[in-house]
């Protein structure tokens, strides 16, 4: 499922609230990553130092796009590499399958990529006739199913290790077994043969530094590296806004990113990819593309919430939220899911179509807590529900029932009053609400607190 931003929102949350299976298997995840990020994160002294500095190195990022974008443009050329700018995702998927297609790439193997997934590059070039094969485990455990991440570290984290050797003995024809090193040997052993035949990789990056038109990538499993150096031609597909100023300024993320992602003080590996292989040199590709994806980014850059392209997708503030925790990612219906992906694909895609996401917050600001960015998450969606409201897209009852409950606030005679007829009326009330208003809130409480406070 992939609708980027669904207003069936609240009847998908609704299935996702009944899914008990759901529910054991992101608790556990989530539950785990969060337990890791703080003692990861206690850890450091001067954690809130680092991320006061994350927080200025991306906003000087954001006030000086285009000269970054350049820098980084020219730099990398001169490392060996072409680059190429894309206005949106189809100027990038056909950029891309031109690459693919010239060169007689048959077999692509593909790292982790949240802005692939956003322009939906795999399927597009399945659909140019090329086999594309996942390589990260999580992402290739949802290709195997055909269905669709719901995390952005951990795309099966809705799958427990039940599940997934029911789907590998299904799929892959091997003997079913639960355990997650038979699991991943199974996964290793198909893989192999995938990245030793390839014809070209694809991959995503964490950041790209201006200042000498490097990559840097970011990984647990080895695959992103084996995705950039083993076959002949490497395609990098990155959206503008993962820029850095200088290299200099990579350790500050160093120490934030593996921790606020996973609770690690260091991912397992950490690539750094200047321009195609040189010569004597005995890995990395040949050939090296860099394809910048825009595809909406400079209009986000004027908007009020510009803010949330400061984001270095670590997935923090999703472990956090108490609604992504009920409900899962798939709920959100598009390619980002928790407080960073309300916001994300609002300014994506339009208020038309995911306006109700908007609604997939309790306020409660422990994602603020958690971005090492410092990004003010719940001010950002705050700002998006006004937009909702002005721009018209509040449903009228829902409109006729807060101006109500305004007029009787503002009087402690009507607010009383209306305690009182709320006990008598409230089933009648609630039957007309339905799904939309009064039907989803709780029961009148018998006793006010003003009274027990008497």
């Amino acid at each position: 499922m992939n609708r980027q931003g669904s207003l069936k929102f609240r009847a998908d949350a609704a299935r996702a609230i009944a899914d008990t299976s759901l529910h054991i298997a992101l608790k556990k995840a989530t539950g785990t990553f969060s337990s890791r990020r703080a003692e990861a994160v206690s850890s450091v002294e001067d954690f809130e130092s680092l991320r006061e500095q994350a927080s200025s190195i991306r906003q000087n990022v954001l006030d000086n796009m285009k000269s970054y974008l350049e820098m980084f443009t020219s730099n990398a050329e001169k490392a060996g590499a072409s680059v190429h700018h894309a206005v949106d995702a189809a100027a990038a998927r056909r950029t891309v399958a031109d690459i693919l297609s010239s060169r007689g790439a048959k077999r692509v193997v593909k790292g982790k990529s949240m802005v692939c997934r956003e322009i939906q590059l795999g399927e597009y070039i399945e659909k140019q006739g090329m086999e594309v094969v996942e390589t990260a485990f999580g992402e290739y455990i949802v290709q195997l199913e055909k269905g669709s991440p719901s995390h952005i570290i951990v795309p099966d984290i809705h799958k427990d290790r039940k599940q997934i050797g029911s789907l590998f003995a299904e799929k892959l024809g091997v003997e079913y077994s639960e355990d997650p090193r038979d699991l991943a040997k199974t996964a290793g052993k198909v893989l192999r043969e995938k990245f030793l035949t390839a014809d070209a990789g694809i991959s995503g990056a964490n950041f790209a530094i201006a200042e000498s038109g490097s990559l840097v990538i970011f990984t647990n499993e080895g695959n992103g590296r084996m995705v950039a150096t083993m076959p002949p031609l490497h395609i990098a597909v990155v959206s503008i806004e993962k820029l850095l100023p200088l290299m200099k300024d990579l350790p500050v993320f160093m120490r934030l990113l593996p921790r606020s992602a996973t609770g690690q003080e260091m991912t397992s590996y950490m690539s750094i990819i200047t321009g195609s292989r040189k010569a004597g040199e005995p890995t990395g590709a040949k050939e090296l593309h860099i394809v910048l994806v825009d595809n909406g980014r400079s209009e986000i850059l004027s908007d009020e919430c510009r803010e949330i392209l400061k984001c270095i997708k670590c997935g923090a503030c999703i472990n956090v939220c108490p609604v992504y925790r009920t409900i899962g990612g798939h709920t959100y219906g598009g390619t980002y899911p928790g407080p960073m992906g309300i916001i994300l694909t609002v300014l994506l895609t339009g208020l038309a179509k995911s306006h109700h996401l908007v609604d997939a917050s309790t306020f409660c600001g422990a994602c603020d807590e958690v971005c090492p960015v410092k990004i003010p998450l719940v001010e950002l969606i705050h700002k998006l529900r006004v937009r909702r409201v002005a721009e018209g897209f509040s449903p009228v009852k829902e409109k006729l029932g807060m101006r109500v409950f305004e007029a009787a606030a503002r009087s402690p005679f009507l607010f009383s009053s209306g305690e009182g007829l709320a006990k008598i009326f409230w089933p009648v009330l609630s039957s007309l609400g339905g799904e939309d208003i009064a039907g989803r809130l709780p029961d009148p409480v018998k006793m006010p607190f003003r009274r027990r406070m008497e």
